[in-house]
C-alpha cells in the first residue's frame, strides 16, 4: 500500500478510502471552509467576522513540520485520532494559533485564543495555581519558547491566511462570557463538521433533511383537529380549548420572556408546543427546544410530540435515553441540536451554557434565534436561579431566544431589589386567574 508522497501539500486530515487508498484534506482548504462554517453560524447574533477570524486560525500549528511529520508518517500508517491533542505522541496544533491572534491582535487577539486554545480540550483558564501547563497563559509562553509560531512562518502559509483585518463588530449586550461560549460552539462545531464531512461523508449526510417549521405547524395543526372531532363537549375540553386560542393568537408578540400560566388538566403541554410553532414561523425562528426537570415526564413529552411530528423529527437529549429508540441520526442531532425538535432536561440546558467543555458547548449556537418552553419552571434549582435568569435574559436580549415558562404555579421570578430576576415577561394568558375557578376540581377541607 502506497502513501502520496507530496511535499508541498500540507495536510489537516487524512483518511484511507474501501480500496486502501489515501486521501488527503488540504490545510488551506480545511481552515477556509471551518472559517466559513464559524462565520455563518456567528451571523446569526452579528460576529461573523469574529468567528471566522477563530476558525481561519483554529489549526495553524498543523503547518509545523513535527504535525506533518506525525500526521504523515514515513511508513504510510495514519492514526486517525491525529488531529486530536491530548495522548502521548500527538502535537500541539492549537497553541500555535493563539499565538499568533495575540501578536497580530493584542487585547482582541486574546479573545480568539481561548477560543483557538481550546476547540480539542475545552476553554482554558488564562492562569491559576492548579491549572499548571494547560493554562491558556502558560500553553502560550511555553509555545513561544519552543517557537511553535516560527514554525508556521516557515511552513509559509498562504499570506491572506495570517494577515487578516481586525474584527469590526462588537460584542452583544450582556454577559462576555456567554459571548466566548457562542463563539466557541460556532468554532467547535464548524471544526467538527468540516472533519466529519472529510472523513465520514455518509455519516454528514445524515445531518440534514428536516422539515420546515412550516411544515411541522401543518402537521400539529391537523393532529390538533383531528383531536378534537374526537373530544367529548365538557366543560373542561372547552377550556383547553380556549387556552389554545389564546396560545395561538399570542404567537405574533415580539419575541421575548413569557410565562404561560394554566392549572394542571388545562392542556399546557400542547398549547405551549402551539405557541411555540406559531412564533418560531412568524418570527423565521429554527427550533423548538422543550426542557423539562426530570426524565420520566420528559419521555413522556417526547412520546406524544414523536407521534404528531415523526420520530425522526423529534430529538431526545439525556441521561437515560433508550438505546432501542436511537439510531445514527438521532444520535448526530444530540451533538449539535441541528434538529427541528429538542426535548432535553433542565440539567442538560442550563449547564451547557455554562460549560467549557467542546462536547457541551458544541450545540450553544443552535440554541440562538429558538423558542424554549421551561416546562414546570418553578422546579429550577433555587440556589443556582441567579445565574440561570441571567443567562435567560441574555439569550433573549442579544441571541432572538423566547422563553416560555409554563407552569400552573409560577414562580417569582420579576425583577425586585436585591433580586436582578426577568425583566418584561409576557403573561399568555389573557385572564389566569379565571382558569383556575374554572379548572377547580378539588375541595380542601381542614378537620
Amino acid at each position: 500500500m502506497e502513501t502520496k508522497d507530496n511535499k508541498t501539500n500540507i495536510l489537516a486530515h487524512v483518511r484511507q478510502d474501501k480500496n486502501g487508498n489515501w486521501e488527503e484534506h488540504a490545510l488551506n482548504e480545511h481552515l477556509y471552509e471551518v472559517a466559513r462554517r464559524a462565520g455563518e453560524a456567528a451571523h446569526a447574533f452579528d460576529n461573523g467576522d469574529w468567528a471566522r477570524l477563530a476558525g481561519l486560525w483554529h489549526d495553524l500549528g498543523k503547518y509545523r513540520e513535527k504535525f506533518q511529520e506525525y500526521i504523515k508518517k514515513a511508513s504510510g500508517y495514519y492514526d486517525t485520532e491525529a488531529h486530536i491533542e491530548g495522548a502521548p505522541g500527538r502535537v500541539d496544533h492549537s497553541t500555535a494559533g493563539a499565538i499568533h491572534a495575540v501578536e497580530k491582535l493584542g487585547l482582541q487577539g486574546r479573545i480568539l485564543a481561548y477560543l483557538i486554545a481550546g476547540h480539542h480540550a475545552g476553554l482554558p483558564d488564562w492562569n491559576n495555581a492548579e491549572g499548571g501547563q494547560s493554562t491558556l497563559l502558560q500553553r502560550m509562553e511555553t509555545g513561544k519558547q519552543n517557537g511553535y509560531l516560527q514554525e508556521v512562518h516557515n511552513a509559509a502559509p498562504p499570506a491572506e491566511i495570517l494577515n487578516q483585518p481586525r474584527p469590526a463588530s462588537l460584542p452583544p449586550k450582556g454577559s462576555l462570557a456567554l459571548w466566548l461560549r457562542m463563539l466557541f460552539s460556532c468554532l467547535v462545531d464548524a471544526d467538527f463538521l468540516d472533519t466529519e464531512a472529510f472523513m465520514d461523508d455518509k455519516k454528514s449526510g445524515l445531518r440534514s433533511g428536516y422539515p420546515s417549521i412550516e411544515a411541522l405547524k401543518s402537521a400539529f395543526d391537523q393532529h390538533m383537529i383531528d383531536k378534537a372531532a374526537n373530544a367529548k363537549d365538557s366543560a373542561v375540553n372547552r377550556i383547553r380549548t380556549e387556552v389554545l386560542r389564546q396560545c395561538r393568537e399570542k404567537g405574533e408578540l415580539p419575541s421575548g420572556l413569557f410565562s404561560l400560566t394554566v392549572p394542571t388538566g388545562g392542556g399546557k403541554t400542547l398549547s405551549s408546543m402551539a405557541f411555540a410553532l406559531h412564533h418560531a414561523m412568524h418570527h423565521r425562528k429554527n427550533r423548538v427546544i422543550y426542557v423539562i426537570p426530570y426524565t420520566s415526564i420528559l419521555e413522556q413529552t417526547a412520546e406524544i410530540f414523536r407521534s404528531i411530528f415523526g420520530a425522526k423529527n423529534v430529538i431526545e437529549h439525556h441521561s437515560n435515553l433508550d438505546p432501542d429508540r436511537e439510531d445514527s441520526r438521532s444520535r448526530l442531532a444530540t451533538e449539535n441540536w441541528d434538529a427541528p425538535i429538542i426535548v432535553t432536561t433542565n440539567v442538560q440546558f442550563f449547564e451547557s451554557l455554562f460549560a467549557a467543555k467542546t462536547s457541551r458547548c458544541r450545540k450553544l449556537h443552535n440554541i440562538i434565534n429558538s423558542v424554549v418552553i421551561l416546562d414546570e419552571a418553578q422546579l429550577l434549582p433555587p440556589e443556582f436561579l441567579a445565574p440561570i435568569l441571567h443567562v435567560m435574559q441574555d439569550l433573549a436580549l442579544s441571541y432572538k431566544v423566547s422563553f416560555v415558562l409554563s407552569t400552573a404555579t409560577q414562580p417569582a421570578f420579576s425583577s425586585r431589589p436585591k433580586f436582578p430576576g426577568l425583566k418584561n415577561v409576557q403573561e399568555l394568558m389573557d385572564d389566569p386567574a379565571r382558569l383556575y375557578i374554572d379548572l377547580k376540581r378539588v375541595e380542601t377541607e381542614l378537620p
